[in-house]
């Protein structure tokens, strides 16, 4: 491929857009990430619609959508900018249309941007498996050219934007039969409606292509920058609409979208986002504006450096984890196809050991279910090497086995406790080649594990990981980890990926390690901790986490768990994709979410979809165990997968069906 989805992915870069107005408002270009999000009323409800509107507004949302699934909603949209212009509200409004081409006509006249979904603007998903010619799916797809050519031709008249939102739960059945449901499907559903746009020399086009898998969204994104890039080399491309559709609510809903869109916008993807959250929609706007801010602070930061000699990954377009050798204690080994490891940082080793061994055992007991599979504490004192024993053997006397990091700088080099699992010895700038060689020799001695940990600018890493390299070498040490801290993190972790693969060390394990800071809030920090941790593991980086300063150790374990599963690398909890609600919504859905949630929360491994319509809800319970969908007003759709196996369930008995069908597929426990 020509094209690439970004112009260094060693360094942050924002990606180079045109810009598109909506209203007064731009996108892409200079212009700062947009915040947007979705109203939850009847649309035919003018005064419930305008006032969520201005509460949204006035929280701080500079882009505002409204469902039209009808042309009576749509022309609806009249009334509600009319009151808005009344209350002297004026925030761009967005027309969502899915089925419905004569509404996205008649919604033109009246809003600043009409949203429409390639999978089912001009098609019905009807789950056909058809085998097309060549002349056979150009007609389909000159078809639906005809259908989509009059909507282009009046915004270009009115001066309105389209965004083309493909989803990767509504790909039509074409698409399907011939790409399946894929990022390449996504994309190829997408530029079939760009095609159409440029021949009618018509530019102001926002692109989404959002997931409720966090994988496949980042995918699907840097696949269609790069098609983008191939297209019109070196020319600005269009500006992209980023988010996880689905991502559910409460801390998960946060975790899993500041992962998705944080993956993508450390690569400078991303012009407006929306987090899709199953809560009131204000409730969206502070932590997309949280996400905007963590994400994309690096962009205009000059950084450098040298050629690594090697890509970060075979493929940047799929995901696929870095093969490592196993290193570690038997029964928690690092690397290999051993799960990703959780580790806790206490920082300083403790002053009174048998206090904190016992709070610790007390802090866990809150979560059994979690493993915590590593402790380390740092050593910075020569003199305090040996109150490791003693903690250590505190942490054995009250009840826990769980391996021990030493975190030791190499002029600190001692005899510490054969207790210790593992050395992380800090390599800087400051460290001469004696004393990494004193380091790896000891380790190699005493057959302990050594985790070079690289610290410094992002250009010194290169240089650093050689010299710690040479030093394990030198040494006969074959079981080292490297992690790097850097003000560039995401970037960093994968320069030591690309310089590993070039020194002919690709197997060496990578662990990745995050330190709260210390002005974040408790949602930024949650926030930072996943966009930086779930970024590397997107990127198939990492074989451990270790989180510092997110005090109780319960909590900092809990944090790792969900940001391990929203990254889709192990499941810890049921997993809820559930949508925001909107207009076409046909129950209270963060309320029938809670109550569900309250039901299955404790089916650990089962992914269960609640879809409040059927825009989205058939294709996404191919990524679900089990569905929840509205069919209508009062009724249900159950799905297994995605085969729809109860129809039109009293929404009164769909809470006790769905247990059902989860019992007969031999899927349910009862909750201890």
């Amino acid at each position: 491929m020509a094209g690439s989805y970004t112009e260094d992915p060693f360094v942050p870069h924002r990606r180079h857009t045109r810009e598109v107005r909506v209203g007064d408002v731009g996108i892409g270009g200079s212009n700062p990430i947009r915040i947007q999000s979705m109203t939850t009323t009847d649309t035919r409800d003018t005064q419930a619609t305008a006032d969520q509107t201005e509460l949204l507004a006035s929280v701080g949302c500079e882009i505002v959508r409204i469902t039209a699934p009808s042309l009576t909603d749509a022309e609806n949209l009249a009334a509600i900018r009319k009151e808005l212009d009344r209350r002297k509200v004026r925030v761009p409004l967005v027309a969502d249309i899915h089925f419905t081409p004569n509404a996205a006509m008649a919604a033109a006249k009246y809003v600043e941007k009409i949203r429409i979904n390639p999978g089912n603007f001009a098609d019905k998903k009807k789950f056909a498996v058809l085998e097309y010619t060549d002349a056979a799916y150009a007609e389909e797809i000159e078809r639906v050219a005809e259908k989509f050519r009059p909507l282009v031709r009046r915004c270009k008249e009115l001066g309105r934007a389209i965004r083309i939102g493909t989803n990767h739960g509504s790909l039509s059945d074409r698409i399907m039969n011939r790409f399946g449901d894929t990022p390449a499907g996504m994309v190829e559903s997408a530029l079939e409606f760009v095609d159409v746009c440029e021949s009618e020399g018509f530019y102001d086009i926002v692109f989404s292509m959002k997931s409720s898998n966090t994988q496949v969204a980042v995918q699907a994104y840097r696949l269609l920058a790069a098609r983008l890039a191939e297209r019109s080399p070196g020319e600005p491309s269009y500006p992209f609409h980023v988010g996880v559709t689905e991502a559910g609510d409460g801390e998960d809903g946060r975790i899993k979208s500041a992962i998705g869109i944080g993956a993508l916008l450390v690569d400078g993807i991303g012009d407006t986002i929306r987090v899709s959250l199953t809560e009131p929609p204000e409730e969206e706007v502070p932590v997309a504006s949280a996400i905007s801010s963590i994400c994309s602070e690096n962009w205009d930061v000059a950084a450098e450096v040298g050629d690594p000699g090697a890509h970060f990954t075979a493929d940047p377009y799929a995901h696929s984890r870095r093969v490592t050798r196993s290193v570690g204690p038997p029964g928690l080994e690092i690397g290999s196809n051993h799960p990703v490891r959780v580790e806790i940082d206490l920082g300083a080793v403790p002053s009174d050991p048998k206090r904190t061994a016992e709070e610790l055992v007390r802090s866990l007991k809150k979560f059994p279910d979690l493993a915590c599979e590593g402790l380390a504490v740092h050593v910075s004192d020569p003199n305090r090497v040996r109150s490791l024993q003693t903690f250590s053997d505190a942490v054995a006397d009250a009840g826990m086995s769980i391996p021990l990091a030493a975190r030791i700088s190499p002029d600190t080099i001692a005899q510490w406790p054969s207790s210790v699992a593992r050395v992380v010895v800090r390599a800087d700038r400051t460290c001469d080649d004696a004393l990494l060689d004193a380091a790896a020799m000891r380790c190699a001695a005493s057959r302990t594990p050594l985790e070079w940990n690289l610290h410094g600018e992002i250009a010194e890493v290169s240089e650093q990981l050689d010299r710690v390299l040479e030093a394990s070498a030198r040494a006969g040490l074959d079981e080292i980890l490297v992690s790097v801290e850097s003000d560039f993190p995401v970037h960093a972790a994968r320069l030591v990926a690309a310089r590993l693969e070039a020194r002919g060390a690709s197997d060496v394990p990578i662990a990745l390690r995050h330190r709260r800071r210390t002005d974040d809030s408790d949602q930024t920090a949650v926030l930072r901790a996943a966009h930086v941790l779930g970024a590397s593991l997107c990127d198939g980086i990492g074989d451990a986490i270790s989180l510092e300063g997110f005090g109780e150790p319960a909590r900092a374990v809990d944090i790792a768990y969900r940001i391990l599963q929203g990254a889709r690398l192990r499941t810890s909890r049921t997993e809820f994709i559930s949508c925001p609600s909107c207009g076409r919504t046909l129950f209270d859905l963060v309320e029938t979410t809670e109550r569900i949630k309250a039901r299955t929360g404790h089916l650990v491994g089962v992914k269960i979809a609640i879809m409040g319509c059927i825009v989205n809800g058939p294709g996404e319970m191919a990524d679900a165990d089990f569905g929840y969908v509205g069919s209508g007003p009062g009724k249900v759709n159950l799905y297994v997968s995605k085969d729809l196996v109860v129809r039109n369930v009293p929404d009164t008995m769909a809470d006790d069906r769905l247990v059902d069908l989860i019992r007969e597929r031999g899927r349910w426990v009862d909750p201890s």
